[in-house]
């Protein structure tokens, strides 16, 4: 049954988004999508979906919510405070939402983008093969309180509850970084220096996370650089000597060198970086790289031996006297057949 999701309430930033919109890169269009790309692969394991489908992205925010359909729903990201008619829910996991119960997310303790997704995806109107909000395009949607957004049927509406082991790339870390075309413009004491630094995030942007630290900028020594494409990963040296690390929304194009690219699997852990997090830049070859780094579309596959059944605890269960615990009787002398 195709329903819709009621937003009671919602904080700033809350928006819609799914993959993006790869392959308009030429056309000056940012890929976009969402800013943690894993936690929409994780939310598809848990809710046996073949690819990820639109989610709600909640930003150091919260919002509570009501279905008008029975549903399934993935929670995933940034660990929040989340609960349901007041009791609390597992974080990082799928839980039935039936109509007239509210969800409630607040913000956790650590990272930045938390994930709503629902086993029949968000059906908010498609631009370019997708529903990502791309605020810099005025593409997608932005949500806030009073808004209701349809999302299609359960195929799987009695399937049980699951659970993901919890993640560390929302404490800051390592970030892994390949050579680009640019990294031999730098010279060795600056690329030496970028990956002995211990950074701290700075602000959370969708478009780039400043990497700040201690010490004077760095040396770019590549004036009169051609602008040239850019995209999600790049590590940029600004004309300030800032190093930034591109994300979901940057630009297409730029003229500001490339130290290198962080890989795929660790630019979740860049976006999820909140102001002040530690960070740390290695470099690592390509090869390497490829085999610690597959590509996206074999994420699911990587996930879903990691799936586990969700045990619910009897004291959140407010009707348990109703379920038939006991199926037949024994005396307790009978022989073993």
């Amino acid at each position: 049954m195709t329903g819709f999701i009621e937003v009671i309430s919602a904080g700033p930033g809350i928006s819609v988004q799914d993959l993006g919109r790869p392959g308009y890169t030429g056309f000056g269009l940012s890929t976009g999508g969402a800013a943690d790309r894993r936690a929409l692969w994780e939310a598809a394991a848990l809710l046996g979906q073949f690819r990820p489908q639109a989610a709600l992205e909640l930003p150091l925010t919260g919002g509570r919510f009501r279905v008008t359909a029975p549903t399934r729903i993935a929670l995933t990201g940034a660990p929040m405070q989340a609960s349901r008619d007041g009791k609390p829910l597992i974080w990082n996991a799928s839980h039935p939402l039936a109509p007239g119960e509210v969800l409630d997310l607040r913000p956790g303790e650590s990272g930045v983008y938390g994930y709503l997704s629902l086993a029949g995806g968000l059906l908010t109107p498609e631009t370019l093969g997708a529903r990502a909000t791309l605020a810099a395009a005025g593409l997608g949607t932005v949500v806030h309180a009073g808004l209701r957004l349809p999302f299609g049927p359960d195929p799987a509406p009695a399937a049980a509850a699951q659970r993901l082991p919890p993640d560390d790339r929302f404490t800051g870390g390592t970030l892994r970084v390949i050579a680009g075309p640019q990294t031999a413009l730098f010279a060795p004491e600056t690329r030496a220096r970028a990956f002995a630094t211990r950074f701290r995030a700075g602000p959370a942007s969708r478009q780039g996370l400043a990497l700040l630290q201690d010490g004077g900028p760095f040396a770019t020594e590549t004036s009169g650089l051609l602008s040239d494409f850019i995209g999600p990963g790049d590590l940029q040296m600004t004309g300030t000597g800032q190093a930034v690390v591109l994300l979901a929304d940057c630009q297409t194009i730029g003229g500001y060198p490339r130290l290198g690219t962080v890989i795929p699997l660790d630019l979740s852990r860049a976006a999820q970086a909140r102001p002040g997090t530690a960070l740390r830049l290695v470099e690592i070859p390509l090869d390497a790289a490829e085999t610690v780094s597959p590509p996206e579309a074999l994420w699911l596959a990587q996930i879903r031996p990691l799936l586990c059944p969700l045990t619910r605890d009897p004291r959140d269960i407010p009707d348990l006297l109703a379920y038939q615990l006991i199926s037949g009787m024994i005396r307790g002398d009978e022989e073993d057949a």
